[in-house]
């Protein structure tokens, strides 16, 4: 990975720091260094090396922010200089500045995968006027102007291809980088690249509500939520530091009353004092989590903060929609019943009934059916959980659940098959139903196996009726399967699960991708939105989301979560460990300043290490 300019400069200073310690350690190999040199090489190296520390602990002051790692690093080695400890003091200021370098290295290496992402936001869009392409800016196209799209260029806003055929590169959305075949009638979605021809697409959402946008906000609001563990070292740093730094001064000067040697005691505080700067986890936690971030991005997962990634750590209980989340959401006609009349009809009257329905249903039965006339449907209106209802050649059609034809006072067929059944009454009489299949995901079965294997507990809540429910959750092997459930019973079953874990710490996450899950989402621990076929709704509510509906991801998620609170659990033990071990042993007389810079810089050098295999989670 390129190095930025910052990283270019300070591994310079680096190096030539490096090179005056080397230089100073060779000569006085061979001679007896007169004092002056001695003091010439090593103070132009401590200069060269720790310049900026001084200068970011002056702004610190200046500011009112007084303990952190600049203050004590100036501290602590012009402490050393007054003490004729020259050396100690260049070495400080070099490991240092060598934890810096490769923090930073850490850090612009995550950044640069979420930076993938920033860079799918599209400059222009290209419209068609007097049979000219003009660039006008994406805020300025409206819901169902014609943008054309040429090759090599971003598709700068959501829509269905009108005309052309090519392959789109979605990889910084989905993380798939085995570009899509597209052609007319495609849905596509903006930030993805056109490789191969011109393709002509009818915007259906305007640049603000577009995939792309979406996904920058997301990206751009992630560090503004900080887990548990980041909070933690916030506060603990606050306190900390000023406690150190008292009790260095305690150390420098009380024994003394007592025990005499000023001197031997102030070198000791300046020892205690390096060996407390809290470096590592200051440094190593929070880095952990946005490496983890970018990682998951890079797999076309979104974490809208680090304290979702860390509560997706504790999770006991995996809740799932069912119709497109473990189905594919793309229905098929399987049956059709028709009483008191027949097929063709019966198809018509549910097409009218579904014509301004975008659900997955309404869509099958509508592709299957004659065209409607307009001017025989009046009015349209949508009964929430139930189905719809329509004027349709002046007399009201019903279309839905079954529990919707009993409400009429109409007794609906019982249904034994798999599969979801459109009921319909046209006036006063129950004119029989359609039956539509889903198919199940192709990587459900896996991830569900997958979960179980975490030890995860696995629940169903789905609107669709029991025979359906329990074929697809037995088929997957849920453990829990609730059907014929409204939105506001999903919103109780979820809260009755979230009573049932078995300490408060466990988290129930909940994975939906409808409209009517947005509820749900936004009250599960953690939520994730399937975002691909997801409503606007689900992905503004989620903690999480999957931008190309692979289901599998949701493990990776996982498995992203566990290791990063492994290794911030780790950087934290290992960090306070080593500290106090050798704090303890500065105060004693048994650590000197060489092994105060491994306790500080060495000790934030692994952890910054070990914090950067967060970004390679596989």
């Amino acid at each position: 990975m390129a190095l930025s300019k910052h990283q270019k400069r300070l591994g310079a200073r680096i190096f030539a720091g490096s090179c005056l310690f080397l230089l100073y350690y060779i000569i006085s190999s061979f001679i007896n260094m007169p004092f002056s040199l001695e003091l010439v090489i090593l103070s132009t190296a401590y200069v060269i090396l720790g310049y900026d520390v001084f200068l970011k602990a002056a702004k610190n002051i200046k500011k009112k922010r007084v303990f952190n790692e600049n203050f004590l690093m100036c501290t602590a080695t012009i402490g050393a200089y007054i003490l004729g400890d020259y050396t100690e003091a260049v070495a400080v200021m070099l490991f240092f500045q060598a934890g810096e370098f490769f923090q930073g290295y850490a850090t612009d290496k995550s950044r640069k995968s979420i930076k993938n992402l920033m860079d799918i936001c599209p400059e222009y869009a290209n419209i068609e006027k007097n049979n000219e392409i003009i660039k006008v800016s994406p805020y300025e196209v409206d819901v169902g102007d014609v943008i054309t799209v040429l090759p090599g260029e971003k598709v700068s806003l959501d829509g269905i291809i009108e005309e052309g055929t090519s392959s789109l590169n979605m990889a910084s959305l989905t993380g798939e980088s085995v570009p899509v075949c597209v052609t007319k009638g495609s849905e596509v979605m903006s930030g993805s690249i056109n490789l191969d021809s011109v393709l002509k697409i009818r915007v259906t959402k305007t640049f603000e509500n577009s995939t792309v946008s979406k996904i920058l906000e997301l990206v751009e609001n992630s560090g503004f939520n900080k887990a548990k563990s980041e909070n933690f070292i916030t506060r603990f740093s606050r306190v900390y530091t000023p406690f150190v730094v008292i009790c260095a001064l305690l150390t420098a000067f009380v024994p003394p009353l007592f025990l005499g040697g000023l001197s031997i005691w102030f070198k000791r505080s300046l020892v205690f004092l390096v060996i407390s700067c809290p470096c590592a986890l200051v440094i190593s936690v929070p880095l952990s989590f946005f490496a983890a971030i970018g990682c998951a991005s890079k797999h076309g997962i979104l974490i809208k903060g680090a304290n979702y990634l860390e509560r997706m750590s504790e999770t006991e209980y995996m809740v799932f929609d069912k119709t497109g989340t473990l189905t594919e959401g793309k229905f098929e006609i399987a049956k059709i019943s028709a009483i008191n009349t027949d097929e063709k009809s019966l198809l018509e009257f549910a097409a009218a009934a579904e014509f301004y329905s975008n659900h997955p249903l309404a869509q099958a039965i509508k592709n299957a059916a004659p065209k409607i006339d307009l001017k025989d449907l009046d009015s349209f209106e949508n009964i929430a959980g139930l189905g719809v209802c329509a004027l349709f050649k002046g007399k009201k059609i019903y279309a839905g659940s079954a529990r919707l034809i009993k409400n009429l006072n109409l007794c609906p067929d019982e249904v034994s098959m798999p599969g979801t059944s459109v009921h319909i009454a046209y006036d006063t009489e129950y004119l029989g139903y359609i039956l539509v299949s889903d198919t199940i995901k192709k990587d459900a079965p896996q991830t569900i196996t997958q979960l179980k294997k975490m030890g995860i507990k696995t629940c169903m809540l789905t609107g669709d009726r029991k025979e359906n429910a329990i074929y697809i959750g037995k088929k997957l092997g849920i453990d829990k399967i609730y059907h014929s459930l409204f939105p506001q019973d999903k919103v109780e079953k979820l809260t009755d699960i979230i009573r049932k874990k078995k300490r408060k710490n466990k988290a129930a996450v909940y994975v939906g991708d409808g409209i009517n899950d947005a509820p749900v989402i936004a009250m599960a621990d953690v939520g994730i939105a399937m975002g691909a076929l997801g409503s606007d709704a689900a992905i503004e509510a989620a903690d999480i989301v999957i931008t190309d509906d692979k289901l599998y991801k949701i493990c990776l998620a996982q498995k992203i979560s566990k290791k990063t609170k492994r290794i911030v659990t780790q950087n934290v033990a290992f960090s306070l460990g080593v500290k106090f071990a050798v704090m303890i042993l500065g105060v004693l007389g048994y650590a000197n300043l060489w092994l105060a810079v491994f306790a500080d810089v060495g000790v934030a050098f692994i952890a910054i290490l070990n914090a950067m295999r967060s970004f390679n989670i596989k």
